[in-house]
């Protein structure tokens, strides 16, 4: 039953080699990537095993190499982003052995370095900005929209009518409760790996919603007070909240203020205004913030408290262990459990931890390099029309939305491609969208990502 990982895999192939790459990308890759869980497995003896995105994106990406590659080019980013898939797999190989290390460099092919060179290689040189904002946002809204379900029963849709295919495996990712709500993961695994998606989707789709680019309402389901656009915004909106995580809503709304530097009529006047917040405000309350999550698990008065502490408590009990294997780490599975903190909440601190700090360092300088270029270029960009067009500081408000929750939750599932793809599209995006932002209108119908002839007999 298992093999059911493959039927999409072939399904690409046969889109890639018929009609395109960029068609086996938006048409099969992207669905595949954010509707299907990324836990369930194809199990085969002495050989990685693949996920359906995992094995989805292979011939996609092999022939990518054959068709584009000879107008390639080369960034900085690239070697950072080879630099961090190579130095996890050498991490795991010295702790663990090659049959470990193989496993993983095959996850870090087909989840980072893979899904980073679609995104730089096809969305932007092609064409399909646009196409992949709505292509995404709309799999995210059906996400959102689905799992209401989860929230009112407390039940996953995405495992019940999957689980039975892959027995004895994804039976760790349960709903969880805060507040005497369930918290929605969708097909992710764990609620704040969905906030973060849907964080991610929501951001596009207000880009989206500004640049005038959905139709005014759904074709099949017209009469709606509210303009289709408006509807997803809120279902995507909606879905965030149901996630109750707060590490994705302090992102979200730090991106919410990039963002609104890149819409201010005056961006100068608005990044002063920013940087002023930042030291008149953050820094009292981050102080505040400290003293709230120093007086450990023992003494906290809410669960909320209790939880930031065990955060805190966490850097105090494992920083001395990351120490002790400063370059390598420890490998995924080795480094020492403290007794009572088995979950390392805090994918910087766990990264460190498996993989040492050479791969903590590389995923810092991606994120910290992405986001000053793009908000750099967004700066030194005209004005975008309509305002709020500008797909730069969108981007660089995603990337700091990402770079916070990872300060909450580890990187897994979905979220790593996902990560990876949005690394690549940014990096696409300051490579070859430097030209003036473009107007974009209104589109009378979604773009089938590829079509079939017609006979008529």
């Amino acid at each position: 039953m298992e093999a059911v990982v493959a039927i999409p895999a072939l399904v690409a192939a046969v889109v890639a080699w018929r009609y395109s790459t960029q068609a086996a990308f938006l048409g099969v890759y992207l669905p595949v990537l954010l509707l299907l869980p990324d836990y369930y497995r194809w199990v085969l003896a002495g050989l990685p095993d693949p996920t359906f995105s995992q094995a989805v994106i292979l011939p996609i990406a092999a022939l990518f190499l054959v068709r584009h590659t000879g107008h390639w080019r080369f960034s900085a980013t690239d070697w950072l982003m080879l630099g961090l898939a190579f130095s996890m797999s050498f991490s795991e190989y010295l702790n663990a052995g090659y049959p470990d290390a193989q496993n993983l460099m095959f996850s870090m092919l087909t989840e980072l370095v893979f899904p980073y060179m679609l995104a730089k290689g096809l969305i932007e040189p092609y064409g399909l900005r646009v196409r992949t904002a709505r292509r995404m946002v709309f799999l995210l809204f059906v996400v959102a929209v689905v799992s209401w379900y989860e929230f009112k029963f407390g039940l996953s849709p995405f495992q019940r009518y999957l689980a039975p295919l892959f027995p004895d495996q994804g039976a760790g990712w349960v709903t969880t409760f805060r507040y005497g709500f369930a918290r929605i993961a969708g097909p992710y695994g764990h609620a704040i790996l969905a906030g973060m998606l849907l964080g991610v989707g929501y951001r596009l789709q207000r880009w989206l919603e500004w640049c005038g680019a959905w139709e005014p309402e759904f074709r099949w389901l017209g009469g709606l007070p509210v303009s289709k656009a408006r509807l997803i915004t809120i279902f995507l909106l909606a879905g965030m909240l149901m996630t109750v995580a707060r590490g994705p809503w302090v992102g979200g709304i730090l991106a919410a203020v990039v963002v609104a530097v890149g819409r201010a009529r005056n961006r100068k006047r608005a990044f002063l205004l920013c940087a002023a917040g930042v030291v008149f405000v953050g820094i009292p309350a981050a102080a505040w913030l400290y003293s709230y999550i120093s007086v450990g698990r023992a003494h906290a008065t809410t669960l909320s408290q209790e939880t930031a502490a065990y955060r805190k408590e966490l850097i105090d009990k494992y920083v001395h262990i990351a120490v002790e294997r400063k370059a390598w780490g420890w490998g995924v599975n080795g480094w020492p459990k403290v007794p009572g903190m088995p979950s390392i909440d805090n994918y910087y601190l766990l990264l460190a931890l498996r993989h040492g700090f050479v791969a903590t360092g590389l995923l810092l300088l991606i994120l910290l390099s992405t986001t000053v270029r793009l908000f750099a270029d967004g700066m030194r960009r005209p004005p975008a029309v309509p305002r709020g067009a500008g797909l730069g500081f969108t981007l660089a408000g995603v990337m700091v939305s990402i770079a916070v929750t990872l300060a909450t939750v580890y990187l897994g599932t979905t979220a790593v491609p996902v990560f990876a793809l949005l690394v690549g599209w940014s990096e696409g995006y300051l490579i070859y969208g430097r030209r003036a932002e473009a107007p974009v209108t209104a589109m009378p119908a979604a773009t089938p990502a590829f079509a079939f002839r017609r006979v008529v007999a």
